[in-house]
């Protein structure tokens, strides 16, 4: 069992090991066939966006707001992802996040992170893509469409990749589809509603000081000078905003502790920094500050590096 730590991402120990196999390669295949389709969407000046990008999401997630009854949720991000660089390039944006969480902080276990992985940066991303496809195709206005599609993308992904993680625990025989399904529905239809907006306000943002990134798939056609210092300016405020988060546990976590399956969470097997905290340091605060920044710079590394890879495997 978890010794007492709050976890957002699945730990090892919830899911079986055929389905986090089949989890594995499934979101292997997807994260293999964006690196070959990226380099479509994205130019060479765009690569060191989808690093600003990953940092400012890897911050916003340490950011868990209050939902109700004791609960938090945390932003995805994969919403705002998919609208500033287009589906392939969210997954990658996505995978770095989510890896780097696993691998450097603990967060969600090294075999369950196929699960993780495709619940949040393929289910999430390809949930909030078809959502702004059909909204696009329904609404004429641009702004309109732009706005209606950010909230309800960001609001789809949340609701649809926790009924993913339902039903996977239920495959899984950590909890019954009639229980998992339900209660992991209904705490999650409020957390994507914090999600929807966030989103929408990141959205605004942007649409008021570059509206020229807000095209699916077209950030090709923008210069992004400037993108790099504010984009680093955002994360930096997140990561110095962290020690505010809510200490509540997270909507999984919630779920677990209420239907009596968290103590199969297994510990990871070791610890670089756990819990978003820099060990060796007194002061909580700092230390929350100082993993945040650590994690914000690595995160940013390695999603520019997969996209020069995917432009590698494309060429």
């Amino acid at each position: 069992m978890l010794s007492g730590k709050l976890f957002m991402h699945i730990p090892d120990g919830f899911m079986s090991i055929p389905v986090s196999i089949v989890l594995w390669v499934v979101s292997v295949i997807v994260i293999g066939i964006a690196l070959r389709k990226t380099n479509k969407q994205l130019g060479e000046k765009e690569i060191p966006l989808m690093g600003i990008l990953s940092a400012a999401i890897f911050a916003g997630q340490m950011l868990n707001f209050s939902v109700t009854g004791g609960t938090s949720g945390h932003l995805l991000g994969a919403a705002l992802a998919t609208i500033l660089l287009g589906p392939w390039a969210a997954i990658l944006v996505m995978t770095s996040v989510v890896s780097i969480q696993a691998l450097v902080f603990q967060d969600g276990g090294l075999i369950a992170l196929g699960a993780n992985l495709f619940n949040m940066a393929v289910v999430g991303v390809f949930v909030s893509y078809a959502v702004i496809t059909f909204i696009n195709k329904i609404i004429n206005n641009e702004k309109a469409a732009l706005f209606s599609s950010s909230v309800v993308a960001a609001w789809f992904s949340i609701f649809i990749a926790s009924l993913g993680c339902a039903l996977e625990l239920a495959l899984s025989g950590t909890s019954p589809a009639n229980i998992a399904v339900p209660t992991m529905a209904s705490i999650h239809a409020l957390i994507g509603v914090g999600e929807a907006l966030i989103t929408l306000g990141a959205v605004s943002f942007v649409y008021a000081a570059r509206k020229d990134l807000l095209k699916i798939g077209a950030a090709n056609k923008a210069t992004h000078k400037g993108i790099l210092i504010g984009g680093g300016l955002i994360t930096l405020t997140l990561v110095v905003l962290s020690p505010l988060a809510s200490s509540h546990p997270d909507g999984l976590e919630w779920v677990a502790e209420k239907q009596g399956f968290l103590s199969v969470a297994q510990d990871s097997i070791y610890n670089l920094i756990p819990d978003y905290v820099m060990p060796g340091l007194n002061n909580e605060a700092v230390a929350t500050i100082l993993a945040g920044i650590i994690g914000a710079v690595v995160v940013f590394v390695l999603a520019v590096g997969v996209a020069r890879t995917s432009k590698k495997i494309s060429s």
